[in-house]
C-alpha cells in the first residue's frame, strides 16, 4: 500500500476491549514515521461486519480481525491468500488502491517466525493441547516444520474428528488422544497449548525434568502455571505475546508497504502494556 498521509487501520472483533493490537501497530507507526496513520479498535460482531465494511472510505489501509470474524469475513472479500484458505480463517484484510479487499492469515507464518526466533526450525513430532480455531492454525504451521506425527489432545470425539479432518486437509499426520491423557503431551519435542486461560494449569505438576519447547498461545495473564513450571525446569517457552507481535509485524508490513516492521519496538510496547494491566 502507498503510505500517503491520513491512512487508517483498526482491529475488529467482539469482545475487543482487551486487544493489544492498537498498542503494537501504533508503536510501529511511531518507529516508521507514519505520524498521520491511526489504528483503532471497534467492537463488531458477525451481524454488523458487512455494514461496517461497506461504510469504510478510501483512507482505510487495512483491518486486523479476531474472533468471531475470521471466517465470517471470507464471503465479503474479493480474494484470500492460500495461507488463509488452508484454514478457512482470515485475520488480516488489506484494501488495495483499486478498492479490492484482500484477506490473509498472518497467524500461521507468525507462529513459524516466533518458533524460529527461539531456534525451532524443524521438529520430528509435536503435541497440540486443544482443538479450537487456534489449533487448526497450529496444525498449518506444523505442516511446514514437523516431519512426523502430531498428537492432538482433545475433550470430545467431535473435536477429535475435526482435528483429524484438518490433518488430512493440511497433509499432517494427526493422531488424537483424550484430554485425560494430556500429561503425555509434555514429553513431546514441541508442545503447543491452544486452550483458554486455566485449562492447562493442572498439567503443570506433570512437567518432565527436562522439558523441550512449549508454545503457549496465551499472553494475559502471563506466565501461565504451565509456562512458569516449564521455565523453572529449564525448558524453552514461546509465549502468546511472541505470536501476537510476529503476526502483527506481518500485518504492519502488508498494510503500510514498509518492511521490515520494527519488531523490537512493537514487542517492548506490548510488554509495557501488559505490565500495566
Amino acid at each position: 500500500m502507498a503510505t500517503e498521509r491520513g491512512r487508517r487501520a483498526a482491529v475488529l472483533g467482539s469482545p475487543i476491549a482487551h486487544s493489544l493490537s492498537p498498542v503494537l501497530h501504533r508503536a510501529a507507526y511511531g518507529e516508521l514515521g507514519l505520524v498521520d496513520w491511526t489504528y483503532d479498535l471497534f467492537d463488531v460482531d458477525e451481524a454488523a461486519l458487512p455494514g461496517f465494511l461497506e461504510g469504510l472510505g478510501p483512507e482505510w489501509a487495512g483491518l486486523s480481525l479476531t474472533m468471531p470474524l475470521k471466517r465470517a469475513v471470507i464471503p465479503l472479500l474479493d480474494e484470500i491468500s492460500e495461507t488463509a484458505a488452508s484454514v478457512d480463517a482470515v485475520n488480516t484484510v488489506v484494501f488495495t488502491e483499486d478498492g479490492r479487499r484482500v484477506g490473509d492469515n498472518t497467524d500461521i507464518p507468525g507462529m513459524i517466525a516466533a518458533l524460529r526466533e527461539h531456534g525451532i526450525e524443524q521438529v520430528e513430532s509435536a503435541a497440540i493441547l486443544g482443538a479450537g480455531a487456534t489449533a487448526s492454525s497450529a496444525l498449518a504451521a506444523l505442516a511446514r516444520i514437523c516431519t512426523g506425527e502430531v498428537v492432538a489432545y482433545v475433550r470430545s470425539q467431535a473435536r477429535a474428528a475435526e482435528m483429524r479432518q484438518w490433518g488430512e486437509r493440511l497433509d499432517v499426520e494427526v493422531r488424537t488422544a483424550d484430554w485425560a491423557d494430556a500429561e503425555q503431551a509434555l514429553s513431546a519435542p514441541l508442545v503447543i497449548a491452544t486452550t483458554p486461560a486455566g485449562a492447562t494449569d493442572a498439567l503443570s505438576a506433570a512437567v518432565p525434568e527436562r522439558p523441550a519447547t512449549l508454545f503457549d498461545v496465551l499472553y494475559d495473564p502471563w506466565p501461565t502455571a504451565l509456562a512458569a513450571r516449564w521455565s523453572m525446569y529449564g525448558g524453552a517457552v514461546v509465549s502468546g505475546l511472541d505470536l501476537l507481535v510476529h503476526q502483527a509485524v506481518l500485518q504492519v508490513e502488508q498494510m503500510t508497504g514498509r518492511s521490515p516492521a520494527p519488531l523490537a519496538a512493537m514487542r517492548k510496547a506490548g510488554e509495557h502494556a501488559l505490565e500495566g494491566r
